[in-house]
């Protein structure tokens, strides 16, 4: 390797040595320079290789997704919604960003989805056509972004569009339900139903007949739109309420989100159902209220939560935990946790004195784990372990219950 004098003195600052006179009368000069330069080289090797502690800091990894490329981002945004405000991103009201602006950005290589509207054409069931520009990916909220009115019942699903229908990608199409007059016991109630015929219907809407009643028309009668029927019974005192059906949550696992971000794809909403009873009086006063019939009146509608599914951990805490015990099926659930509870900083303490990466309170009970308690993340991490298994019967048990009570 040639030394060049003028490079070496702006690299180590003017040393007044290098007229040619200087060199001759101290010829070590240059071996020492050399060492120097290799000893300056190596230490900017040893400084860029990723460390295996942890290094507990404000700032984490996000990966955004935005029309199919990825950006790196390192930030110390404390949420979603934080970040995106702070990025030239040019969004509209009707894009959508994954997870919701208020998820806390707490693990690193965490991940963020920008989905951009696109325009949809909805088909109704009477062949009339809406469009939409929308980003959702729920095909009833989108019919409904048309403002249109889609029912419980109605089936509403995603296709592709053709040139012969003069429809340019997504459509939508609502294959409506048939809306039927019931009278229940002289109740009178609006169902929705595809079936075909009063005897599906019956049977769809878990109408029983008991000995006595009758059904009007025929169970055989084809089902029309808001045509009439009705089940009878003489000679009772019926009384008939109507009730809320708590909407059902459905979740759906989604691998471009990060392993414990949620997203809400579908708002659900509660169904309706008519309770029918039989009242049995005793001097005008109500003995007894015996339930005959409960008639699904609509159907609930199903929140919809995707889940995300990617693990993706930093080599310095896979190998922490590691070392910890901690079995590598685990490491979604143990990251997950530790992220939100300390940040993975182990000298993490909150008001109540809780203490490092889990948060023991007090933190002087990790002593059993190892007397290095307070400073070693590993001995920490034992502790962790155990607890998680013997309070929750594993870390899927622990990330379930904090999940359920949030925070704790």
């Amino acid at each position: 390797m040639r030394f060049i004098p003028n490079q070496l003195s702006k690299r180590f600052g003017s040393l007044n040595l290098w007229g040619q006179g200087h060199i001759r009368r101290r010829p070590y000069i240059l071996p020492i320079l050399g060492l120097l330069a290799g000893v300056a080289i190596f230490g900017g090797v040893v400084i860029a290789k990723p460390s295996s502690t942890l290094r507990p800091s404000d700032n984490h990894i996000v990966f955004l997704s935005d029309k199919g490329q990825r950006r790196t981002l390192d930030t110390n945004a404390k949420t979603v919604g934080e970040l995106v405000s702070k990025l030239p991103l040019h969004l509209i009201p009707q894009d959508v960003v994954e997870p919701s602006a208020d998820t806390k950005i707490v693990q690193d290589n965490f991940r963020i989805n920008i989905y951009r509207a696109r325009p949809v054409t909805i088909i109704n069931g009477d062949g009339t056509k809406a469009v939409a520009v929308t980003a959702q990916r729920s095909p009833r909220v989108v019919a409904q972004a048309a403002g249109l009115t889609v029912y419980p019942e109605d089936y509403v699903s995603f296709a592709p569009g053709s040139v012969q229908e003069n429809i340019i990608g997504e459509k939508v199409v609502i294959d409506p339900a048939t809306p039927v007059q019931f009278n229940l016991y002289g109740t009178q109630l609006t169902v929705r139903t595809h079936v075909k015929t009063v005897a599906e219907l019956l049977a769809e809407k878990n109408v029983k007949l008991a000995k006595g009643d009758t059904v009007q028309p025929a169970e055989t009668t084809p089902v029309t739109t808001d045509m009439q029927v009705f089940v009878i019974r003489n000679g009772t005192q019926i009384e008939t309420d109507q009730e809320d059906i708590a909407a059902p949550t459905q979740y759906i696992d989604d691998s471009s989100l990060t392993f414990g971000a949620t997203a809400v794809r579908q708002e659900g909403a509660a169904g309706k159902k008519a309770v029918t009873y039989q009242v049995t009086t005793q001097n005008g006063v109500v003995t007894t209220k015996t339930v005959i019939q409960e008639v699904i009146i609509s159907q609930p509608v199903a929140q919809i939560i995707a889940r995300g599914t990617i693990v993706d951990i930093a080599g310095n805490k896979t190998s922490l935990m590691a070392a910890a015990g901690i079995s590598g099926g685990d490491y979604g659930y143990a990251d997950y946790i530790i992220s939100h509870e300390s940040n993975w900083n182990p000298q993490a303490q909150n008001y109540s004195g809780a203490y490092g990466l889990c948060q023991a309170l007090p933190g002087s009970k990790m002593v059993s784990a190892g007397a290095d308690w307070a400073s070693n993340p590993i001995t920490q991490l034992r502790w962790c372990n155990g607890y998680a298994v013997t309070r929750y019967g594993g870390w899927y048990g622990a990330y379930s219950h904090w999940v359920s009570y949030r925070n704790w």
